[in-house]
């Protein structure tokens, strides 16, 4: 009996692990063996995960090694980075690299937990992810220069299956100038076999390379795309993004990003007349349904309205600051996450099954004890973007969160070296050499 008590409460753990925003780190074992290896390890055990499966390893540090990666999305070449913290982690202790953050603060001492984070606020952290960036672009570069020049390509048309070989571009102009399908210059195209195979798989899946709806067969597919002028990509996929070469080029950056900067570089330059501003909308997301708002006022009023669950009121009441609003909110979307109800813990296999308990027995406002949300580990989001999070207010103006009744031990790294790191980073070592053959 104990030995399934404990089997049941490890799944329990898992499955009370938040790992959206959690970007967690993993690691190699830092021999040839394991570079050439297509899994990547633990950063302190034997652990090991293929590389198409990153979330079953981040999973595994967090929950046996209270390990966090901030921003693992934008690690340009997570295996490397990986096993260049593993080789590091061997040689020092992990608290030199990592903050430590303490949970359970207000608990005593052998219930509390270190996490420990690791981000680029570490100089070396953040030498070692623009060289991995300036690495993983050079390699792009190298690889499109070999396909713009390829004269071996073979290709099928997707739409009226005639071949072509030569150059890819003889392909792309023939889609483009034949059927209206335009993705774009052919020399802005990477991976372009690869991004092929993708769109006649879709295809071939009867699937709408635009909408990506589903049809009953291939001419009702085809007569929809000409109909419907739906022979594009959908820009918003990101499943295209790694095939194109804008991508690569800034750290942590969309192409729609790259293309907002441009834009506003080139209004820059002109007067400045602001009359056509128009901001973007919020799109936060309540608390409790799928209801989205483009304001606050609109959310706030959705819930207090729909849910009972008056944020304002219940800010007022207990006297809340941003960051402590912050961490109810975080507090409440992981109860919401994991089906449980926040005034009487009861779980649900279903979130509209808790939601109508909720509402039913009146427990949205019914918030729990202080000392139950009011916790630093509620800094962290329970979802990546989470807007609402951004558009909280307070009364009074926060530089950094304070609580008098919290104890948080944070290790700062010393950033004195930050500009001689920068010197000696692969791009300026590139740019002087690149200086001294001119």
């Amino acid at each position: 009996m104990a030995s399934a008590q404990t089997v049941e409460d490890k799944e329990e753990v898992s499955r009370d692990c938040i790992l959206e925003p959690l970007s967690l780190p993993e690691s190699p074992a830092g021999a040839a063996a394991v570079e050439n290896s297509p899994s990547v390890p633990c950063l302190f055990c034997d652990e090991c995960s293929p590389e198409t499966e990153q979330d079953k390893l981040l999973k595994h540090m967090i929950i046996e090694h209270k390990l966090v990666i901030a921003d693992v999305k934008l690690i340009a070449d997570f295996k490397r980075y990986i096993l260049y913290w593993k080789k590091r982690f061997n040689e020092q202790p992990t608290a030199d690299f990592c903050s430590v953050i303490r949970t359970n603060s207000e608990a005593p001492v052998e219930e509390q937990e270190n996490y420990f984070l690791l981000c680029d606020v570490l100089p070396e952290d953040r030498v070692l992810r623009e060289q991995l960036q300036q690495q993983r672009l050079k390699e792009i570069l190298e690889q499109q220069q070999r396909e713009r020049y390829d004269s071996g390509f073979h290709g099928t048309c997707m739409f009226c299956s005639e071949e072509f070989t030569g150059n890819r571009s003889i392909l792309f102009n023939h889609m483009n100038r034949d059927h209206a399908f335009n993705v774009g210059l052919p020399d802005n195209i990477v991976f372009c076999t690869e991004f092929l195979d993708l769109l006649q798989k879709k295809m071939d899946n009867l699937q709408c390379l635009y909408c990506e709806k589903t049809f009953r067969d291939k001419n009702t597919l085809k007569d929809h795309m000409r109909k419907k002028q739906h022979r594009r990509i959908k820009a918003k996929n990101r499943e295209y993004d790694q095939f194109y070469i804008i991508n690569y080029l800034e750290l942590g950056k969309s192409w729609e990003e790259l293309q907002s900067e441009d834009d506003r570089e080139l209004i820059s330059h002109q007067e400045d007349d602001w009359s056509d501003w128009e901001e973007h909308p919020i799109c936060a997301v309540c608390l409790f349904c799928d209801k989205q708002a483009d304001t606050t006022e609109k959310l706030l009023d959705h819930m207090k309205d729909a849910h009972g669950f008056d944020l304002n009121r219940i800010k007022t009441d207990l006297g809340l600051k941003f960051y402590q609003q912050v961490k109810l909110v975080n507090f409440l979307r992981r109860e919401i996450h994991q089906g449980r109800c926040h005034g009487c813990q009861t779980k649900f296999h279903s979130k509209a099954a808790l939601v109508n308990h909720m509402e039913t027995v009146k427990h949205m406002a019914l918030l729990p004890d202080r000392s139950s949300w009011d916790q630093p580990q509620y800094y962290f989001p329970t979802y990546e973007n989470d807007t609402l999070l951004c558009t909280l207010s307070d009364g009074e103006s926060e530089l950094a969160p304070e609580d008098p009744h919290e104890d948080i031990p944070v290790i700062g790294e010393d950033i004195s070296d930050l500009e001689a790191l920068k010197q000696n980073s692969v791009l300026n070592q590139l740019l002087r050499e690149e200086s001294f053959r001119n």
